[in-house]
């Protein structure tokens, strides 16, 4: 069964859509221009009273007693991937925006088929626009063998302004215990160990502790929209005890909506908060004024050692890293530190701010994530967490192309008119 709508059809659509989503983007648009001031007592990002007011802010719990793998690469993230879905006992749940090609995405569909055959109920949320390109034939083996697939928002004539809010999380929760979350999709482009254009640099955690009911929470909900099944029962909502050794966590997660989302906020908030150093890898780096206001304000103001890594020449989408470097000048003139990675695709989605609090997930820095799409990051106040980061952030700059400020002034007259020029759609992407 091919489940992709026409092509043709598809495009109509999505022309139709966008034309709705423009009329309708001001509505968006916070009544305050600007970003957020803090009120009162100073705060510290590894402080107890951080937490509170992250969870007052995004109404996401804190729990305590949890523990994490930082995993870099397709090379590391893979095997634990699969080795997670083979240790399911009761239940599988995967949502993913990107499911494409390659030997990887068959793995994964098999190693779903077996559990499914096995008894384990398999249950997997494609979103219906980021999983179009997926291999002919994958949904079908799934279905047959049990597994659970459900279509996030498929095109529907009746519905085309939704069509540019898209499921954009990629989550994996077995048995309600472990979770896996970061900037993965499942394809060919995901493997490897970024030594090459065609493969990938990524980040992704797996997680253990009560925080896993957020990130199951955030599948039940998606879940919930596409099928109309409300998932309840021990086999999707343990009792889960705090481990030992673990610490604090949070799962974040914002859909579309009028005004801030959660996850706008909660990085609003952590930006205000850093006092010393300041570590944002974005895979989408598009801001708007609001958030380069606080970027500056960070490294200019505040002395906030402030670093920003970027995909260099090769990225999946140019017109976002057209649009993001139009703010390069206000960055650099504030002393932000400016990095353009080069050996291959950056896709990696992590904030690391004062070597104690980090976010990992999939929102990438741009209008999109903050306000178009449904997201999740995992927010960690770790010390060991942020070193781990921290290494493969500075990795991560030896590859990389440093912006200085004198040499980005003189780029071509050209190079810059088409920077403005995307000032006009920037909200949009």
């Amino acid at each position: 069964m091919n489940w992709r709508p026409h092509a043709a059809w598809a495009a109509g659509l999505t022309v139709a859509a966008g034309t709705w989503y423009a009329m309708g983007s001001l509505a968006h648009r916070r009544e305050q221009r600007h970003g957020y001031e803090l009120r009162g007592e100073e705060i510290e990002v590894g402080s107890p009273d951080f937490l509170r007011a992250a969870e007052a802010l995004t109404s996401a719990p804190i729990s305590g007693g949890n523990d994490l793998e930082v995993l870099i690469n397709g090379d590391r993230i893979f095997p634990v991937f699969l080795d997670t879905i083979r240790e399911a006992r009761r239940t599988v749940n995967l949502e993913t925006y990107v499911y494409w090609r390659g030997d990887i995405a068959g793995e994964v569909a098999e190693c779903l088929c077996e559990k499914a055959k096995e008894g384990v109920e398999v249950n997997v949320v494609l979103d219906a626009i980021g999983a179009a390109k997926m291999e002919d034939g994958l949904v079908d083996e799934m279905r047959d063998s049990g597994v659970c697939v459900a279509l996030f928002r498929p095109p529907r004539p009746y519905a085309l302004q939704r069509l540019n809010n898209r499921t954009h999380r990629k989550l994996l929760v077995v048995d309600g215990a472990v979770g896996m979350i970061g900037g993965v999709g499942i394809a060919e482009e995901w493997t490897g160990d970024a030594q090459d254009p065609d493969h990938w640099r990524d980040t992704h955690v797996r997680v253990r502790g009560p925080v896993v009911r957020g990130l199951q929470g955030a599948f039940a909900e998606n879940w919930l929209e596409a099928t109309g099944d409300v998932l309840v029962g021990d086999a999707y909502l343990p009792d889960l005890e705090p481990r030992e050794d673990g610490g604090p966590m949070q799962l974040v997660r914002s859909r579309a909506t009028v005004g801030d989302t959660n996850v706008e906020a909660l990085y609003f908030l952590a930006i205000a908060c850093a006092r010393q150093t300041l570590d944002l890898t974005a895979a989408y780096f598009a801001p708007r004024p609001a958030f380069v206001d606080a970027l500056c304000d960070a490294a200019g103001e505040r002395g906030v050692r402030t670093r920003i890594l970027v995909p260099g020449p090769h990225i999946d989408k140019q017109l976002v890293r057209i649009a993001g470097r139009v703010e390069y000048d206000r960055l650099l003139d504030a002393g932000v530190e400016l990095y353009e990675y080069g050996p291959t695709m950056l896709h990696a989605k992590t904030l690391c701010i004062d070597g104690v609090w980090a976010s990992i997930g999939s929102v990438n820095f741009d209008n999109r994530s903050f306000q178009s799409n449904d997201e999740a990051t995992l927010c960690v106040q770790s010390e060991r967490v942020a070193e781990q980061l921290t290494e493969a952030f500075e990795a991560d700059l030896q590859v990389s192309e440093r912006l200085r400020p004198g040499r980005w002034a003189d780029r071509p007259l050209r190079q810059r008119a088409t920077e403005r020029a995307t000032k006009l759609i920037r909200r949009e992407l």
